[in-house]
């Protein structure tokens, strides 16, 4: 199984609604629209570089709890709405503050949902079917949609689907074709194997661990070989694309790699491979994920 010899760093440095302003001693400093937050970042293993009044600009900073970065809880330092717009390409997602320190939106993704818009341009024929997987609030569902693709749009979770109908709403994408179903990853994809259902692009982008609607089980070592090769049944014969993305895990890109170079032995085509980052405004990169991109051409 041949392999590149390289692993490629896809930075954003961020576009006009969302930057990346400062990171270190594990905290970064961003600007979503015209809300500042000071969030934690693990991985900001340097000195912060902006000095603290400009880090004290910050609307809201999220204290967290003990050793786990997504437990704790929000402080409030100049009055924050309950929800508030930042446009990318035409789409409005509504950040909010939300208990984690999870705003609504990865602004790192943005390299992955230009790649699938440029790859879903060139899909003749027919609209584009793009499948999401582990959605979550729908930039890249709803950025497909307004591309003239067909997107159905899943997620375990009842709260992250309304929080999309949301950013549809306020997108004006309401007559856009998108599916929001509150399913299972991995039984939703068995199902639409069985029924004989195919997609030019499949955006895949799991948790470490997780739950159903009805309390199944995700393990991502555990389960995602299994979902892949699915996944690799539900490839449209041409045109097809598929990326995956995976966050916070102690893992190597070279990892999920080789699992979808496995998954899509005897599909002709091209791989990418290696890890996300957001490059800030004061000159350090914070890495945020790793991925897999595959395309038929």
């Amino acid at each position: 199984m041949a392999t590149p010899d390289h692993l490629t760093l896809l930075t954003s440095s961020g576009f006009h609604d969302y930057a990346l302003l400062d990171c270190g001693g594990g905290r970064k400093l961003e600007r979503f629209g015209a809300i500042v937050v000071d969030r934690p970042e693990p991985q900001a293993l340097w000195n912060q570089r902006r000095p603290m009044s400009d880090w004290a600009k910050a609307h809201a900073v999220f204290s967290a709890s003990g050793e786990d970065d997504e437990k704790g809880k929000w402080r409030i330092d100049k009055p924050v709405p309950e929800s508030w717009p930042v446009k990318f390409d035409g789409v409005t997602m509504l950040c909010k503050l939300a208990g984690l320190w999870h705003l609504g939106l990865f602004p790192e993704q943005a390299p992955h949902w230009r790649w699938m818009l440029d790859h879903i341009a060139h899909v003749k024929g027919e609209p584009a079917r793009v499948l999401n997987l582990f959605g979550y609030t729908g930039a890249a569902s709803l950025l497909a949609a307004k591309a003239g693709a067909d997107v159905t749009h899943v997620d375990a979770s009842k709260k992250a689907i309304a929080w999309g109908r949301e950013n549809q709403a306020a997108s004006k994408l309401e007559q856009a074709k998108i599916r929001w179903l509150l399913d299972d990853a991995a039984k939703f994809v068995a199902r639409e194997v069985r029924r004989g259902k195919t997609y030019h692009m499949i955006l895949i982008d799991p948790p470490k661990f997780g739950r159903g609607p009805e309390g199944e089980v995700w393990d991502l070592f555990t389960h995602l070989p299994a979902l892949l090769t699915d996944c690799a049944k539900l490839l449209a014969p041409q045109q097809a694309g598929m990326v995956l993305t995976v966050y916070a895990i102690r893992a190597s890109a070279l990892a999920f790699d080789q699992l979808m170079r496995d998954t899509l032995a005897g599909k002709s085509g091209v791989y990418d491979r290696g890890e996300l980052a957001l490059q800030s405004q004061s000159g350090s990169m914070v890495p945020t994920s790793l991925f897999v991109r595959w395309s038929a051409s």
